[in-house]
């Protein structure tokens, strides 16, 4: 008996000294767990200049390089501010026309206002490409947060002080049934509550290559259009066009890959010549 209320007694004791749960002395000591909703308890990354260069990432520093980039950035925040929209798809009709290389580009063009909070999200979960053109392997895949075998804070990786990536490491098996999924929105929308971003940007697989986009731009306010100059046709552009606006609004269609850009543009106001 005496053992009994000695073993109680010692009991109540630990209780009161870990807040009132009872621990085992050889439970495993867990990680110290990341702030949710706090941007600067996000692991940090940094970008290889090397590397941005050549994959034609401009909008890192600014200057005349990222003009093009800051010119779509400030349409892009007025039509949306006029709006009240903060989700934005990027899309194009086929492959190979850019829209992860302009994804990225605005992210960073709109992370240099400081006053944004940025997101970008790899959504084109058959042939992610955001892990490979910024270098940066993630620990795990975004899908995997969709699907939910990790946290976002788990997954997600911080560039300065206000851009967050969440890119993904593999393929996955099943995207358009994870993207149409009512599970996904509802994901997205806790995400935006918990973090409060000022932009959501959603890099998408092409329109016409599968279905992952149809049950998936409804989660979003609207889109731009990616199209490869010399390779996407007209006829293409027009059926995307029209699809798009049937699943959400159409911001606009950015002509990419032209080789005889304006010389002009920038060069009178670039403070870095």
């Amino acid at each position: 008996m005496e053992k009994l209320e000695a073993a109680l007694a010692k009991a109540r004791e630990m209780r009161k000294s870990t807040g009132g749960t009872l621990q085992s002395q050889h439970a495993p000591v867990t990680p110290k767990a990341i702030p949710v909703g706090d941007w600067s308890s996000l692991p940090e990354v940094k970008l290889t200049p090397a590397r941005m260069q050549r994959n034609r990432i401009t909008a890192v520093l600014g200057g005349k390089n990222a003009t093009p980039y800051d010119m779509l950035r400030s349409r892009t925040i007025r039509l949306m501010r006029e709006k009240d929209w903060n989700r934005l798809a990027v899309t194009s009709p086929g492959a190979a026309c850019g829209k992860t290389t302009v994804s990225f580009n605005l992210a960073l063009s709109l992370s240099r206002q400081k006053d944004l909070r940025v997101m970008l999200f790899d959504l084109d979960l058959r042939r992610p490409a955001l892990h490979r053109v910024s270098g940066l392997v993630p620990p795990h895949s975004f899908h995997e947060v969709l699907d939910g075998r990790v946290s976002f804070e788990e997954q997600a990786v911080r560039i300065g002080e206000n851009l967050i990536l969440a890119m993904n490491a593999t393929a996955c098996r099943n995207p358009a049934e994870l993207l149409q999924a009512s599970r996904t929105g509802e994901i997205l929308d806790e995400i935006e509550r918990t973090w409060h971003p000022d932009v959501m940007l959603f890099d998408m697989s092409p329109m016409l290559a599968s279905d992952d986009n149809v049950g998936f731009l409804g989660n979003v306010d609207c889109a731009l259009l990616i199209a490869a100059a010399e390779r996407t046709t007209l006829p293409n552009i027009d059926i995307c066009e029209k699809e798009l606006a049937q699943l959400t609004n159409v911001l606009g269609i950015v002509l990419n890959k032209c080789r005889y850009a304006d010389k002009l543009v920038g060069y009178s106001y670039d403070s870095y010549s």
